[in-house]
Order: structure tokens, then C-alpha cells, then sequence
């Protein structure tokens, strides 16, 4: 699986968040699919429309994000 990384800074570790502020760390794979770092966590309830970097302030679709 290859990792889709931010166009800013491209560091490939992101993060979602839910409509109470939680954070959860996924990833995006290069066929646009978003997996968490957790294989036991869940996506349901967090929005998957908008990432945000861990490296940098970069936020946005993860449909934006760059191949490395």
C-alpha cells in the first residue's frame, strides 16, 4: 500500500476529526482511500472530507494530497 503524503510539507501521517473535536490518525492511500493508523478503530462518525497534516498546518480534501 502506498501512502499519499501533504502537498506542503509530505509527511503522509494525517489525521480526521469527528463532530466532538477527537482525533483520529489515518492514512491515505493512493487510490484515495482513507485508513486509520489503528486497524481496530473505526471511521464511523468522523469526517472523511477533510484531512489535516501532523507535520505541518496544512488542511484540506484528501483528494489534494500528492503522491511521493
Amino acid at each position: 500500500m502506498r501512502k499519499l503524503v501533504c502537498p506542503q510539507c509530505k509527511v503522509a501521517a494525517v489525521y480526521v476529526k469527528n463532530e466532538k473535536g477527537d482525533r483520529l490518525p489515518v492514512y491515505v492511500t493512493d487510490n484515495g482511500q482513507i485508513v486509520s493508523k489503528d486497524p481496530e478503530a473505526s471511521l464511523d462518525g468522523f469526517n472523511l472530507e477533510e484531512v489535516f497534516c501532523l507535520g505541518c498546518s496544512w488542511h484540506g480534501n484528501p483528494r489534494r494530497m500528492v503522491r511521493y
